[in-house]
């Protein structure tokens, strides 16, 4: 779950991480009034509320020394689309001037050492990236122990190792400790502040914020769980295949194409080599792990009322879900219904055998098994005329 600039800096004012005053807006009729209610002071900064890094750049954080600017910035932008994204919400704060030093700062989720990682650098801003590529010597990467977590030594070691001088020494220790609790409290897999900056009274202030939460964990975090459901598209098929707890995902406009799997890696797979074969997948259902044959039912009626959906492809690899429920949950959803559809099953693991007999004795429907991903697509180009 990819929060929300605006959300970050709310669970940031939580933790009490500094951050610039601000105020959200999602009509731009009265735009000065609230920025005069949130007491800010100009100039201040116009950003667009989408989950995608690369906002300045592609023009969606602009800047305003009057009313009158903030107004029409608020005008240009909402409602805009940005990079594919369209922006429903606005984030307007204070901008922060005369600012010594941009800095970067983030704990991730680091697979390699299976623990949270900080990552520090004296170089922060919007060429972090072109920096990490050309002179990744300035980015420094320190592992947290868990059953250690934050010590005052850290913030020493960061600002060594980047040459920088240590008088906020005792300010970054103190942040690192905030973020880290926000980190774990919040089962994060990224919180990030780019740039942190040391403004012109020597304090470091979060002036961007970026924070990643792991989706499982969003039953147990009603406040995240709220902003997500407010964040969904009017879709149905969304709501309803959470209501059972699938991930359902519109892909393309105009596709002919759905694919269930059991994980996101796999889901990717298929999307891409169907794509390069020159078909269009429409969406996209993860079905998680330990689905029944009942709630595979339901998983393929709601992908076949997906509009202009033709054929679907099920990609399972079987532990947790088993391959003889899968079966028979694709049995359950074809038996007099939907037979001039295209069905396409690759199934390995827990009780394939009995799931591919299954799948065997399924009559009156265009439906295959194949050993293997790529063979599933070879399937469905076979058919392609009828998509």
């Amino acid at each position: 779950m990819k929060l929300l600039e605006y959300k970050a800096q709310e669970l940031f004012h939580k933790y009490q991480v500094p951050t610039m005053n601000g105020c959200v807006i999602s009509s731009s009729e009265h735009v000065e009034e609230e920025i005069e209610k949130a007491g800010l002071h100009y100039p201040v900064v116009v950003k667009a509320q989408v989950q995608i890094g690369g906002r300045g750049k592609a023009g969606g954080i602009r800047f305003a020394d009057t009313p009158q600017e903030a107004k029409q910035h608020c005008e240009d932008l909402l409602f805009s689309e940005l990079r594919g994204y369209k922006v429903n919400q606005l984030l307007i704060v204070e901008k922060s001037e005369n600012n010594k030093t941009e800095l970067y700062l983030s704990i991730m989720l680091d697979r390699l050492t299976k623990r949270p990682i900080i990552i520090f650098s004296a170089n922060g801003g919007m060429e972090i990236e072109q920096t990490a590529k050309e002179d990744p010597d300035k980015i420094i990467k320190l592992a947290i122990d868990p059953f250690v977590g934050i010590k005052d030594y850290m913030a020493e070691y960061l600002l060594s190792r980047s040459g920088m001088d240590r008088s906020c020494k005792k300010q970054l220790a103190s942040l690192l400790a905030k973020l880290y609790a926000l980190f774990m409290d919040y089962s994060c897999m990224l919180v990030e502040i780019n740039p942190l900056v040391i403004n012109a009274e020597d304090t470091l202030t979060a002036l961007d914020g970026k924070i990643d939460i792991d989706d499982s964990a969003l039953f147990r975090l009603p406040d995240i769980q709220e902003f997500a459901e407010k964040l969904q598209p009017d879709n149905p098929l969304i709501k309803e295949a959470a209501a059972y707890n699938f991930l359902y995902i519109p892909i393309e406009e105009g596709g002919t194409i759905a694919v269930a799997s059991n994980g996101s890696g796999m889901l990717m797979s298929c999307i891409d080599l169907i794509s390069k074969e020159g078909m269009k997948v429409s969406a996209a259902l993860d079905l998680g792990g330990g689905a029944t044959a009942g709630r595979i039912k339901e998983a393929m009626r709601i992908l076949f009322s997906t509009p202009g959906v033709k054929a679907v492809l099920i990609n399972i690899f079987g532990g947790i879900t088993r391959c003889d429920e899968v079966a028979g949950g694709v049995k359950l959803a074809l038996e007099g219904q939907h037979q001039d559809k295209i069905v396409v099953v690759r199934m390995e693991g827990t009780n394939k055998e009995t799931g591919l007999s299954i799948i065997d004795s399924i009559k009156d429907v265009d439906i295959v098994s194949v050993p293997g991903l790529r063979e599933c697509v070879k399937a469905l180009a076979d058919r392609r005329d009828r998509l």
